[in-house]
């Protein structure tokens, strides 16, 4: 038997506004920073369809494609989970500020905790890629920065899991009012 699988097709700045004016809730979106590792953008697809996130954002340069592999991690979550592909993360952040979201940025070194902050409205989590995690500018334009404890001797979580994680404290909040 052979199966042929057609890469879902990736959207631009445009969908992504379209799809912001047509929710009747408060948008969920996880905004990657040059995420270039394929096991990784699958997992977070994974993550964000079983979360209800609305899109994954993800940029042009420096960033992993809808690979065969992403596709297989996501176990179908690549074909239910919209993903944008920017060309400007800045500007895409202040097109999402003005669009009435907040912008919170995922940070090891961030003074707040995620379970201290305010994450029920309408908001778009920015997680950094591999390594060097969010870049200058990218967190310049965040509103807010948050940070998982730690209580053990490893420094940071795997970025798939750590989106995980923050994902589900957004959900855990929203649930609760």
């Amino acid at each position: 038997m052979v199966l042929r699988v057609r890469v879902p097709a990736e959207q631009g700045e445009n969908e992504l506004m379209d799809l912001l004016t047509r929710l009747d809730h408060p948008p969920l979106l996880l905004v990657l920073d040059q995420v270039q590792d394929p096991h990784n953008l699958g997992a977070c697809l994974r993550t964000c369809d079983a979360a209800g996130v609305d899109g994954v954002v993800v940029t042009r340069d420096q960033s992993v494609a809808l690979t065969p592999t992403v596709l297989k991690v996501a176990s179908g979550a690549a074909e239910t989970v919209p993903v944008f592909r920017i060309t400007n993360l800045a500007r895409t952040l202040r097109d999402l500020k003005d669009a009435g979201l907040w912008i919170a940025g995922a940070s090891g070194d961030a003074p707040q905790s995620v379970y201290d902050a305010d994450l029920k409205g309408p908001l778009a989590l920015v997680v950094g890629g591999e390594g060097k995690g969010m870049r200058r500018l990218t967190r310049e334009h965040c509103d807010l920065l948050v940070s998982l404890p730690m209580r053990g001797q490893v420094e940071s979580l795997n970025l798939s899991v750590a989106a995980g994680v923050l994902l589900y404290e957004v959900q855990r909040q929203r649930s609760l009012g």
